[in-house]
């Protein structure tokens, strides 16, 4: 069973990497190692958990892994970056949380390893030495990470950067799934166009505006023949055949927006207030035991 997490990737052209990047990976496709969506998340916590050891007080090297999709000719690739995704997460767990209780939950041996993966990776240190870049320093486009997760809900911003009809579902019993993929100039420019219906009727200053800036200012910052993918992964598996066939979250987040900008703001309340009610059900079986 996969986690119950949504995902927001970045798919890139081989030619949005440096050298070193661009051969790694050319051999990682000629190996035929790209992991299927659906085998990916799994196998990144049972990577991730085994790496950690017993005592959660290492953070080894993670596997060099990526998924890829091909758009007309040409393969793209999203990264994993676990290492970094890692003590991200660790980092994030502590956030907002007593010292005792964040202690007993992450150890602080594994916080410090944390701290410095994170640290290193700002600043442009090299973590994989001769695999990534031959020793150089890493640019800015290798400091990106190409996945962003999300536990048990998928973000009401996210659905503002596709469209239904983007819309890919399988529900067969070895493979349920629900995916969204576009390009990355169509993503780009509904980003956009959000951010300024926002910024114009919540405010510049508003979480949910800041939260969408941040993301807009992400995708611009991949390969503009880049594919953005809006994956529901794991939470599939917490909602029934007709609530995925019914969900219409995209158009829902759609109408919102077009509300918001014509200026009827009860309508764009009572839509995002549905919307949120929707996916409030899902997240809310976190709690079930």
């Amino acid at each position: 069973m996969p986690p119950f997490a949504s995902y927001l990737r970045v798919y890139e052209p081989l030619i949005a990497f440096e050298r070193a990047r661009q051969q790694h990976w050319r051999r990682y496709l000629a190996a035929n190692r790209a992991v299927p969506q659906a085998l990916g998340p799994a196998r990144q916590r049972r990577t991730v958990l085994e790496a950690l050891g017993a005592g959660w007080t290492k953070l080894p090297e993670l596997p060099d892994e990526a998924y890829s999709v091909t758009d007309g000719e040409v393969t793209l690739v999203c990264p994993w970056d676990l290492r970094v995704q890692v003590a991200q997460g660790v980092l994030s767990a502590r956030r907002g949380v007593p010292a005792a209780l964040a202690d007993a939950f992450v150890p602080p041996a594994l916080t410090a390893v944390a701290e410095r993966v994170v640290a290193d990776w700002r600043t442009a240190a090299d973590p994989l030495g001769d695999l990534r870049t031959g020793g150089a320093a890493l640019t800015e486009h290798d400091q990106l990470l190409h996945e962003l997760v999300s536990g048990w809900v998928v973000p009401a911003r996210w659905f503002a950067f596709v469209e239904y009809d983007e819309r890919r579902a399988g529900l067969a019993p070895t493979e349920r799934h629900v995916r969204y993929r576009t390009s990355m100039a169509r993503a780009r420019r509904r980003a956009h166009r959000a951010l300024a219906v926002m910024r114009r009727t919540v405010g510049e200053h508003a979480p949910m505006t800041l939260a969408v800036e941040n993301d807009a200012r992400w995708l611009e910052k991949f390969h503009p023949r880049s594919v953005v993918e809006l994956d529901y992964g794991g939470l599939v598996y917490l909602m029934g055949d007709r609530e995925l066939l019914d969900d219409d979250s995209p158009r829902v987040v759609a109408d919102t927006l077009a509300a918001l900008a014509r200026g009827d703001t009860d309508a764009a309340g009572e839509l995002y207030s549905d919307l949120l009610e929707r996916w409030r059900k899902v997240q809310l079986r976190e709690r079930r035991n």
